[in-house]
């Protein structure tokens, strides 16, 4: 054992590149000299001729030889390949370097040896042997390296895993490279569905085809294949159902590498697939330019930004060339995290962190005097539905009051648009937490629609976004299903019926930066959020990804719906309907109009009920402003009538 780990250090050592480029230089410079004295010698004993009629050719050619190939590895840089990770071009390179050696060595003689010395005929045949012998013995020696470096590896992988790359493309390809090195894999081959390359080899390992399950069972026998792995997001989820099926189903991991490092030392990020991977849509392409248009040289003022959609929006937006970016939370630690991350990846950037409350107007209208946003981001909210049923009073004073505290500040203080994050459990509402974020986005675009018919003077516009369930994100069902996995269980799942809409946090994060800078204002966008997942069927992935069977290894318990929680959502009310925009996964909804003066009064009104904790008058309230919130196992259910 020792003896390997000794090897692996020497292998390291060797192989890495601030020792092996020197070496290299230093082999390929004495081995093309070694090969024009092996020319000379064939030429001087085999022919019995001399090159020069000097006394000492042997030696002009020597140094000739040597000052050539040193120029031309110098100006090639062959010496700067890695030897295990050479291709087609690299092998082009040496055959450079063998002709310009030839072309320099033949420019030395011209320029130091008077010509009517050399003896021509066998000159050049002189020059073509060293040629082939310069070729031959630096290709020789970079296999015989390949081959050596392979033999001794091959000594220190007892303990790698044996694994499959999906796919055949470049990306695939460059990772088997990448691998090469690897302590923990050990790459057998690559995998495809189809027979399409059947018998074919790339880089040295074979391609191997599944269509049945049954290709896929004899293949990992006979390969002892412990893992599959993935070069790219998008054939996890082509494979989501088939190929990642089948792993599950016969305990194979499967991973994934969601970047590969391009640094010297190789490494290689893997994990393991998570439900996030499968769940996960196509990646959103940005409009960068657009959005830099939109965004470049502004204030930018965030709200919730140290929570999962807040802190996600800032990552995205540090990107940009935003004059200054200010994120306002009430939570100090995970505000100091963001801040730590966002001044560590993004340096240039001007981050501002201010600890506050959007319940407290005064703690608002300082910042906004201060730093005079022009466009507001507004992402803090209560979110978790069970919690808010047993708090309503506390999910009107944050989700209106507080939204009403940051809309009111924006107009006074002029700023050009300000992007409320909503939620589709404001559609039909069930709960306080839904019908708290609908009164949230009834306020924000009646205000809207107050200025843009000038009852109201000021340049502000409004758009509220609308998206269900973030994969991963702190309210999210999924890492609490993790943590109840990694203790061995049970998973508790409300019913086993229930259905939500999910999308991850940088799609949803993405969308809400493509709607702000959409011409449409003070309208409420709605993301097409794909197809309802049952969440049933999200635990049994999860509990399978995780190498587990459902309800053996880990026991699925149903624990009933909780206070204010509905089967399914929606994402439009049923008396709505959209208006499609020049992004085809963002909707307009038409929603019901509200005057703003017709309004203000109750909002008023509810602010000074939650602010007194008069619990029953204020839900009361709640439902005469949203006639469409229905409670549901709940007990404010009483008040619908």
């Amino acid at each position: 054992m020792r003896e390997k780990i000794l090897l692996n250090k020497f292998l390291q050592r060797v192989t890495s590149s601030y020792i092996s480029y020197w070496v290299i230089l230093l082999i390929d410079v004495l081995l093309s000299t070694i090969c024009t004295v092996l020319s000379y010698a064939l030429i001087r004993y085999y022919l019995k001729t001399n090159l020069f009629e000097l006394h000492n050719d042997l030696f002009v050619i020597v140094v000739f030889s040597f000052i050539a190939s040193l120029i031309s590895s110098l100006i090639l840089m062959t010496y700067k390949r890695t030897i295990r990770h050479l291709r087609a071009k690299d092998y082009i390179r040496i055959t450079g370097l063998a002709l310009l050696k030839i072309v320099f060595g033949l420019l030395l003689v011209l320029a130091f040896i008077n010509i009517d010395s050399v003896n021509w005929d066998y000159f050049f045949l002189f020059i073509l042997v060293d040629f082939l012998l310069t070729l031959a013995a630096i290709f020789g020696v970079r296999m015989i390296m390949v081959v050596t470096y392979e033999l001794l590896m091959s000594f220190t992988r007892d303990k790698c895993e044996n694994i499959l790359i999906y796919g055949i493309d470049e990306k695939s390809v460059s990772l088997e490279m990448r691998l090469r090195n690897s302590k923990h894999y050990f790459v057998c081959g690559f995998f495809i569905y189809g027979h399409n390359y059947k018998s074919y080899k790339i880089s040295g390992k074979s391609v191997y085809n599944f269509k049945t399950e049954q290709d896929f069972i004899n293949i990992i026998n006979k390969k002892h294949i412990k893992a599959i792995i993935f070069a790219k997001h998008n054939d996890v989820q082509t494979e989501n159902e088939r190929l990642i099926g089948y792993c599950e189903k016969h305990s194979i991991k499967t991973l994934i590498t969601p970047n590969i490092s391009d640094d010297i030392s190789g490494r290689v990020n893997i994990r393991k697939v998570k439900i996030e991977d499968l769940l996960g849509r196509d990646e959103i392409d940005l409009d960068m330019d657009h959005l830099k248009k939109n965004f470049n040289d502004k204030v930018i003022f965030v709200t919730g930004a140290a929570g999962s959609i807040g802190s996600e929006i800032c990552r995205q937006l540090s990107k940009l060339e935003i004059k200054q970016l200010i994120l306002f939370d009430i939570a100090e630690t995970p505000l100091h995290n963001i801040r730590i991350e966002l001044e560590t990846k993004f340096p240039k950037a001007n981050i501002t962190c201010i600890i506050g409350d959007i319940r407290v107007k005064e703690r608002l209208e300082m910042v906004f005097k201060k730093y005079l946003p022009e466009i507001v981001i507004h992402a803090a909210a209560y979110k978790h539905v069970p919690l808010m049923e047993e708090n309503p009073c506390e999910a009107v004073l944050v989700n209106v009051v507080g939204t009403k505290n940051v809309a009111d500040m924006a107009v006074k203080f002029g700023v050009k648009k300000m992007i409320v994050v909503s939620t589709d459990k404001a559609v039909n509402p069930t709960n306080i937490m839904g019908a708290t974020k609908r009164l949230a986005e009834i306020y924000v675009q009646s205000l809207g629609s107050a200025i843009e018919q000038n009852t109201i003077e000021s340049c502000t516009s409004f758009v509220t976004t609308r998206f269900g369930n973030v994969l991963g994100s702190n309210g999210s069902v999924i890492p609490h299903f993790r943590k109840q996995i990694e203790n061995g269980g049970p998973v508790t799942v409300t019913h086993p019926d229930i259905i939500r809409y999910f999308m991850t946090i940088p799609e949803a994060c993405r969308l809400v930066l493509e709607a702000a800078i959409m011409n449409e204002t003070n309208k409420i966008f709605a993301f097409e959020m794909g197809d309802q997942v049952k969440i049933i069927d999200l635990a049994k992935r999860m509990i399978m990804l995780s190498g587990l069977v459902p309800n053996e290894d880990i026991k699925i318990e149903f624990i009933g719906l909780r206070p204010g929680e509905k089967l399914y959502e929606e994402v439009l009310n049923n008396e709505e309907d959209t208006i499609p925009t020049e992004h085809k996964k963002i909707k307009i909804a038409n929603v019901r109009k509200y005057k703003f003066k017709e309004i203000i009064n109750d909002f008023e009104k509810i602010e000074s009920l939650s602010r007194k904790i008069e619990i029953d008058e204020t839900v009361r309230l709640m439902k005469m402003m949203v006639p469409e919130y229905k409670s549901q196992n709940s007990e404010f259910t009483k008040f619908d009538n």
